[in-house]
C-alpha cells in the first residue's frame, strides 16, 4: 500500500495507473476524523488506492480537514461532515468504517477510565451504522477496546443487524509494536517480521507470541519477558513521553490504515490476507478474543487458532 503511495507522490497518478478501472468502488468513512488519530488516518486512507470515495465525519472541524486532504492527487474523493444531522450521509453506502472517535488516555488515566466516556460515543455511533450502513466492515479503534467491541455487538444485536463476521477491534497497533521491538532486539530487518499478538487490546491482556516470530531469533526468556512487557505497556510509553500532550496517535493510525488496508483486500476477493483482531471468538472461553483472523468478501473467513504456544506463553 504505501510502495504504490510513495510512487504516486513521485508524481505517477493513481488514475493513470489504472485504479479506477481495475479496483471495484469502495466507500470508506472515518468517524472522528478531526481528533488526533483521526486526521492522520484520513491523509493514509486518502492514499490508499482501493478508496474510491472517503467520508470524514467528526462533531466539529471536519470541513477543513476535508478540505485539506481533498487536494491530494490520489483516486478517492472526500467529503467532510460535521454534527448528528451529517452521521447518516457520512455513513450511507459505505463498504468499511473506521471508528477512531472518543478522548484519548491522558496520563494516570486506566482504560476504565475511559470507558465511561468513550462507550457512550461508541453507542451513538454504532446505531447509525446500524440505521444507514449495516452491512459495513466496522473497525473499532476507540479505546478501551475490549469494552467497546461487546457495547458495538449489544447495539447492533439490539438493532437486529449484527454480523460477528463484521464486527472488528482493531489491535494491529499491538503487532505493529511487537514486530517494531522484536526487529530491533533480534538485529533482523523489520519488514521481513512477523509476530502474532492474541489477547486483548490492555496491557496484560496483550500477548505478543514471540515464539512464533519469524524470522527466529532464538532470543533468551529474559529478552522475551522484557519485549513483551514493553509491548503491553507501549500505549504508556508514548503517553508519558508526550507528558500530558497526547497519546499514541500517529503510530495508531498508521496500525488503523494497515487494517484496514486488509479488510478492503479481503472484501476484493484477494486471497489469504490474515491480521490479527478482537473479534467474536471460540478459541478460548471468552466470548471476545484476538488472534490471527483471516479476512475475505463477507468480513471474517475464519477465526485460527493460537498455535503452540511456549510455557511462557502459556503461564
Amino acid at each position: 500500500m504505501f510502495r504504490s503511495v510513495a510512487r504516486s507522490a513521485a508524481g505517477k497518478n493513481l488514475l493513470r495507473r489504472g485504479y479506477a478501472t481495475a479496483v471495484p468502488e469502495r466507500k470508506v468513512a472515518v468517524l472522528g476524523a478531526a481528533g488526533g488519530i483521526g486526521q492522520p488516518l484520513a491523509l493514509l486512507m486518502k492514499l490508499n488506492p482501493l478508496v474510491s470515495q472517503l467520508a470524514l465525519y467528526d462533531i466539529a472541524n471536519t470541513p477543513g480537514v476535508a478540505a485539506d486532504v481533498s487536494h491530494i492527487n490520489s483516486r478517492s474523493e472526500v467529503a467532510g461532515y460535521v454534527g448528528e444531522e451529517q452521521l447518516g450521509k457520512a455513513l450511507e453506502g459505505c463498504d468499511v468504517v473506521i471508528i477512531p472517535a472518543g478522548v484519548p488516555r491522558k496520563p494516570g488515566m486506566t482504560r476504565d477510565d475511559l470507558f465511561n466516556i468513550n462507550a457512550g460515543i461508541v453507542k451513538g455511533l454504532c446505531s447509525a451504522i446500524a440505521k444507514y450502513c449495516p452491512n459495513a466492515l466496522v473497525n473499532m479503534i476507540s479505546n478501551p477496546v475490549n469494552s467497546t467491541v461487546p457495547i458495538a455487538a449489544e447495539v447492533f444485536k439490539k438493532a437486529g443487524t449484527y454480523d460477528e463476521r463484521k464486527l472488528f477491534g482493531v489491535t494491529t497497533l499491538d503487532v505493529v509494536r511487537a514486530k517494531t521491538f522484536y526487529a530491533g532486539k533480534a538485529k533482523v530487518n523489520v519488514a521481513d517480521v512477523n509476530v502474532p499478538v492474541v489477547g486483548g487490546h490492555a496491557g496484560i491482556t496483550i500477548l505478543p507470541l514471540f515464539s512464533q516470530a519469524t524470522p527466529k531469533a532464538n532470543l533468551p526468556e529474559e529478552d522475551i519477558k522484557a519485549l513483551t512487557k514493553r509491548t503491553q505497556d507501549g500505549g504508556t510509553e508514548v503517553v508519558e513521553a508526550k507528558a500530558g500532550k497526547g497519546s499514541a496517535t500517529l503510530s495508531m493510525a498508521y496500525a488503523g490504515a494497515i487494517f484496514a488496508d486488509a479488510c478492503l483486500k479481503g472484501l476484493n476477493g484477494v486471497p489469504d490476507v490474515v491480521e490479527c483482531s478482537f473479534v467474536q471468538s471460540t478459541v478460548t472461553e471468552l466470548p471476545f478474543f484476538a488472534s490471527k483472523v483471516r479476512l475475505g468478501k463477507n468480513g471474517v473467513d475464519e477465526v485460527l487458532g493460537l498455535g503452540p504456544l511456549s510455557e511462557y506463553e502459556k503461564e
